[in-house]
């Protein structure tokens, strides 16, 4: 469907000087590729401490898990949450010491709590009681914070269901886990990644201040509140900035604890890493299914499997841009393997100048974090999506 011409606002995702740098490190490179701009990543961690400066920024791994991305956060004074062994490793290599490494996933292997509490762990998260048996027995004496289920209405990617357990089961693994011999320290929650609802942080900081007062009762004193993460990137869909999350999450944390806050932890990932990623790729094929459909299908070099798998079902929506010029026509987007789930983009419809033609390349934005940590291994053959540090 042709529209007006095709205009793209460039400034609101990257400036002309960052985008002629990364057009000239692009000229000699295979498409298609990530690439990350440290200082990007480093000046977003200045604002998250600027914005929230009594929190303890716990970066997660598994949203960008490059070296040189853990290190510039470690130089930073960044400390980390880690989903595996495999991440605790990494980190222990790159040198970030063992107390600033918290293991964040409530499914592990009792043997990979051993390996973690022999390596220096001690602040595990849980949500089920036979996790919690097996912390007490390869972990003992460690200190653990309680994963509250909540919703994540309003998230552009949510994360409810699989993680957590409702607050009447955290109370009573709470009380259990000091029968354990482990330490109660804290509470945690995740509102759904790309959070767009603020409020969805207050009902949930509620629920753990209710948790805390149970607790108290029987005198057990909680210390600590893991918010998670959820804060924004620069996807399509604009959402409001840092500020204003900053904000409201401390006006809700004052209301329900006064003067006298917990200790406070977050858990940015998303928000740290994905506007300093620009996924560069080349337009494979353009074709249509029918002689008078009016959507022409334009295939890409990378897909659901080589990168984009947060298209699933269209839920993040990322900033696309063409250098061409002309009318906007709308198209549908896939990827390149043979797999008929490999569609990026069918009902929201993007639109492109209608002179793009095979072999042109086009500019993902916002692509920093859940991209190459998402790729395949090998699926058609195709490698791991490729990144580069400018």
């Amino acid at each position: 469907m042709r529209k007006e011409m095709y205009e793209f606002p460039l400034a609101d995702f990257i400036s002309e000087k960052d985008f002629k740098q990364i057009k000239k490190f692009s000229q000699d490179k295979e498409t298609p590729f990530l690439i990350i701009d440290l200082k990007k990543i480093e000046k977003m961690y200045d604002q998250i401490i600027e914005n929230m400066p009594f929190a303890k920024v716990h970066y997660a791994v598994k949203a960008n898990p490059m070296d040189e991305v853990v290190v510039a956060l470690k130089n930073k004074g960044s400390n980390f949450d880690a989903a595996t062994v495999y991440e605790i490793d990494q980190l222990l290599r790159l040198g970030v010491e063992p107390e600033r490494i918290s293991y964040g996933n409530t499914i592990k292997k009792e043997k990979d709590i051993a390996y973690a509490y022999e390596k220096g762990i001690r602040l595990f998260v849980t949500d089920s009681e036979n996790d919690l048996k097996k912390l007490a027995k390869q972990a003992p004496g460690v200190r653990v914070f309680f994963r509250v289920l909540t919703e994540s209405d309003g998230a552009d990617w949510p994360l409810s269901r699989k993680f957590g357990a409702h607050p009447d089961v955290i109370y009573k693994l709470i009380l259990k886990a000091r029968k354990l011999g482990l330490v109660p320290y804290g509470l945690s929650f995740h509102v759904g990644s790309q959070q767009r609802d603020i409020g969805q942080w207050d009902s949930a900081i509620s629920m753990c201040k209710y948790l805390f007062d149970a607790a108290a009762e029987k005198g057990i004193e909680l210390k600590m509140i893991n918010l998670g993460g959820g804060f924004p990137a620069k996807y399509i869909a604009p959402a409001q900035e840092l500020e204003t999350y900053a904000h409201e999450i401390i006006r809700f944390l004052h209301e329900d604890f006064g003067d006298e806050l917990p200790e406070i932890i977050i858990e940015p990932g998303r928000s740290l890493t994905a506007d300093a990623g620009v996924i560069v790729t080349e337009v494979v094929m353009i074709s249509q299914k029918a002689r008078y459909n009016q959507y022409s299908w334009v295939y890409l070099d990378i897909g659901k499997f080589g990168g984009l798998i947060e298209t699933l079902e269209e839920s993040i929506k990322y900033p696309i841009y063409c250098e061409k010029k002309g009318y906007a026509e709308e198209v549908i987007l896939a990827g390149p393997t043979c797999d008929s789930m490999d569609i990026l983009y069918e009902h929201h419809k993007y639109a492109f100048p209608h002179t793009l033609k095979e072999g042109n390349r086009l500019y993902i934005f916002t692509t920093g974090a859940y991209t190459q940590s998402y790729s395949s291994v090998a699926f058609n053959g195709f490698p791991p999506l490729k990144a580069y540090i400018i």
